[in-house]
């Protein structure tokens, strides 16, 4: 056995809950300023980002005397960056926001429930949707990027883990 894994701040402690932010914005979108979803869309973007600086960085000081260095630190910023906006933003924000929207329509048409109490079920049950969406889209991601991007790069055999 080898030394232990160093501990990835973005991945390995709770700073990773903040590439989920906007997913909790999206599921209170039907009670809370429009303002408060677009920040947490900030928060969620602000993450993606520091993620991809640290990769570049730590890419960086792996490949300090290597020729190669700027081509590698530009693929480990641009594939974690991409991997984020796609797997912690855009594609569950999405689909956390379509469940939301299809919770209140479906609410509204079954139930004679007043407006409020229906709104707080819609964040309710987009709250309790991130969980099990995070896995499947996490796995999409990777699919996507192996088939496309990393193609490219020539990184498939160097997947980023599923967070």
């Amino acid at each position: 056995m080898g030394p232990p894994a160093e501990t990835d701040l973005y991945r390995d402690t709770w700073v990773r809950y903040l590439g989920y932010a906007n997913e909790v914005g999206e599921s209170f979108r039907a009670i809370v300023p429009i303002s408060l979803v677009w920040a947490s869309y900030g928060v969620a973007t602000t993450y993606v980002m520091a993620d991809a600086i640290d990769k570049g960085k730590k890419a960086a000081v792996a490949r300090e005397h290597d020729v190669g260095k700027p081509t590698q630190v530009a693929v480990a910023v641009v594939d974690t960056f991409v991997w984020q906006a796609l797997a912690s933003v855009a594609i569950p924000g999405f689909t956390i926001n379509r469940i939301c929207a299809a919770s209140l329509y479906f609410l509204g048409t079954m139930t004679h429930w007043p407006l409020p109490i229906r709104k707080w079920m819609t964040t309710a049950i987009g709250l309790s949707a991130i969980p099990v969406i995070i896995k499947p889209i996490d796995r999409s991601v990777d699919f996507l990027m192996d088939s496309s991007l990393r193609k490219l790069y020539g990184a498939e055999e160097k997947r980023r883990p599923s967070s």
